[in-house]
């Protein structure tokens, strides 16, 4: 290196390499929780929680554009045949469109018996007003209110104590509650939510006190109980402290009986799905999320994620993703967004693999699997079966050059029909990589079909077959009379031998002074009915002791067997 080179190289002096700093001390580590008893640890899920879908509400509002009222519906849709029977339809108070779709599913009809819609709503009076005002006419409705409670908000966005803050939500309260008296009365089935917003940057027994303040005003009992939900609604610290607080608060809240803890994450810091599944390991019982983690900033829970989790553990989610392809359809459809390739359980990858190894073992676990030897899902690399959400078995593997013999047999078997001898494939093989290498990616499945017949089925050499005739003659033989083609002229063969194979290689050997030994013969079918095809994998000797396969593929198994002999051939003089 030159010393022009190290001057305008900033990370290099005098050959040394320079580590390069972020500023990380303008940051303050989060403080975790003093739980040194904590059991969260220890507790398995068992069961699936109380689902909340909050893709019309917190999802949307994340949109660059917004859903349209169709959009809107559609996605409504898409939720209801999933199967969530708790689904927060909006903000109606801060938004006419949110409005006019609440009233539109109440008044035509659209909420099912057992579906619960759920508003959010603000600590204000107008807004709670109003908001009572759109869901009147609905069965069951959750109310959920909602105040900042952090340090931070307290101290810069608001400016008040955590006297005034807890007034302002029992007011708040209060207001709901005589405003739903009406509603309540109609035979409207109510349930107050309330959440303390930014609930991981409130101390923890603030979050206790206002929790436990607002119980007070609404008076829920065991069999009318309230929903308390504890959003991460910026992702502060690891999993395990928000499990900590999920806990402690649990541990702390006056009538814990008469409330269901509800856990609302954000992925700030990548690890919503973690906060939750140890969130209800430390005593919540509802989930509240969005499909794929569409929502603020770096989005919200994936429920679709944290659901499929407990499914490849052998719970039952009480969710169904077994259409996961049309999920991701109308997912994109409404949001304007696109699911990577890579989500989890969703993306177009996630069930492929391009290593030969790879390969190699998920074939021989779905071979174990189809034995019937055990009745459990056990495959390496596939920890669902991808059929389970609308996949199949056969878009698990996929050529690249990283592929080996494995992945290019598999292709050849699950969409082509053809098995091949070990000793062809250690020969088409290379050939693939060497393609995939120039293309610089994947190889399609009719790429490599196409491949595998130029190089073993129509080969390009000095011989074509034209025309052959088989008559039988006595001693249970038979004679073969065939036209060929060598380069531009039509040559008449005949032969003689014990089937019709054996009199064809006579003809070649004795008219155009080929020495031909067969050395390897498979045939088998293609498929199956009218359309039924045979193919014939045949080798072929020298004197030298080489071989030469070649393929053929016809409705008649004579015709596939002289083509394969033609194919060897002309691979022999190629």
């Amino acid at each position: 290196m030159n010393a022009e080179d190290q001057s305008t190289n900033p990370s290099r002096t005098s050959g040394a390499v320079t580590r390069k700093t972020m500023p990380f001390q303008k940051y303050k580590p989060f403080k975790p929780i003093p739980l040194p008893d904590r059991t969260w640890p220890d507790k398995v899920i068992t069961d699936a929680p109380r689902w909340c879908s909050v893709d019309l509400r917190d999802g949307n509002q994340a949109l660059i554009e917004p859903m349209t009222p169709n959009e809107k519906q559609k996605m409504y849709d898409l939720l209801l045949d999933i199967g969530f029977t708790e689904i927060e339809v909006g903000f109606p108070a801060a938004s006419q469109t949110d409005f006019d779709f609440v009233r539109k599913i109440i008044e035509e009809d659209r909420i099912p018996d057992g579906v619960t819609i759920q508003v959010l709503c603000q600590a204000r009076e107008e807004l709670i007003k109003r908001t009572c005002e759109a869901v009147t006419g609905a069965k069951r409705v959750i109310f959920h209110l909602y105040n900042s409670t952090s340090t931070l908000q307290r101290k810069v966005v608001f400016n008040k104590s955590r006297e005034e803050v807890i007034k302002l939500a029992t007011d708040a309260t209060q207001i709901v509650k005589d405003n739903t008296r009406e509603l309540v009365a109609s035979g409207t089935a109510l349930t107050l939510e309330y959440s303390p917003e930014s609930y991981t940057a409130t101390e923890m027994d603030f979050a206790v006190e206002i929790c436990a303040a607002v119980m007070d005003v609404w008076r829920p009992t065991v069999d009318d109980k309230i929903v308390l939900n504890l959003p991460s609604t910026v992702e502060m610290a690891t999993p395990n402290v928000y499990a900590d607080q999920i806990e402690y608060f649990t541990r702390h809240l006056p009538n814990r009986e008469n409330a269901i803890i509800s856990l609302h994450t954000h992925n700030d810091r990548g690890t919503g799905v973690a906060a939750s599944e140890l969130g209800l390991m430390a005593g919540a019982e509802r989930i509240e999320g969005t499909l794929f983690g569409n929502g603020e900033r770096t989005g919200n829970l994936d429920l679709v994620t944290m659901a499929m989790n407990m499914f490849s553990q052998g719970i039952d989610p009480q969710l169904y993703f077994g259409e996961m392809s049309k999920i991701v359809e109308i997912s994109e459809e409404c949001t304007k967004i696109p699911i990577h390739i890579r989500q989890p359980y969703a993306g177009e990858l996630v069930f492929t693999a391009f290593s030969g190894s790879h390969q190699d073992a998920i074939k021989k676990g779905m071979q174990f699997v189809e034995s019937g030897s055990d009745s459990a899902w056990e495959v390496p690399y596939l920890p669902i079966d991808p059929s389970d959400v609308g996949g199949s078995y056969r878009e698990t593997v996929r050529v690249n050059s990283q592929s080996g013999k494995g992945g290019v047999a598999f292709i050849l078997e699950n969409y082509f029909g053809v098995s091949l001898p070990r000793s062809v494939l250690l020969e088409f093989s290379p050939i693939v990589q060497a393609i995939s290498e120039a293309d610089g990616g994947e190889l399609k499945p009719d790429v490599i079909w196409q491949a595998f017949v130029n190089e073993f089925i129509e080969v390009e050499g000095p011989y074509q077959l034209l025309d052959y005739q088989i008559q039988t003659e006595g001693n249970d033989s038979e004679s073969c009379q065939a036209k060929i083609r060598v380069a531009d002229n039509e040559v008449d063969v005949s032969g003689v031998g014990a089937g019709p194979i054996d009199a064809f290689i006579n003809a070649m050997v004795a008219t155009l002074n080929e020495p031909l030994n067969v050395a390897d013969y498979q045939e088998y079918g293609l498929n199956e009915g009218s359309e039924a095809q045979a193919i014939c994998i045949l080798a072929i000797t020298d004197e030298d002791g080489n071989k030469y396969y070649g393929v053929g593929i016809s409705q008649n198994t004579t015709t596939a067997a002289f083509k394969s002999i033609i194919a060897a051939i002309n691979r022999k003089w190629r």
